[in-house]
C-alpha cells in the first residue's frame, strides 16, 4: 500500500480560466502533466471562450 501524503504536501497549480489554485486528485495522477482546468466547468467556459 502506498505512503499516505497530507493535503498540504501534494502538488498544486493554478487554472487558466478561474486563475485558482487547486491541488493533484487521485483520478489525475497518470496524466496530472496534462492537467489545465480545476473543473469541468471551467474546461468548458475555455472552449466557449475560445469559439467567440
Amino acid at each position: 500500500m502506498g505512503r499516505m501524503r497530507k493535503k498540504v504536501d501534494l502538488p498544486e497549480k493554478i487554472c487558466r480560466v478561474c486563475q485558482r489554485p487547486f491541488s493533484w486528485r487521485k483520478k489525475w495522477e497518470k496524466v496530472w502533466d496534462e492537467v489545465k482546468y480545476c473543473s469541468d466547468r471551467c474546461r468548458r467556459e475555455a472552449k466557449w471562450k475560445a469559439q467567440q
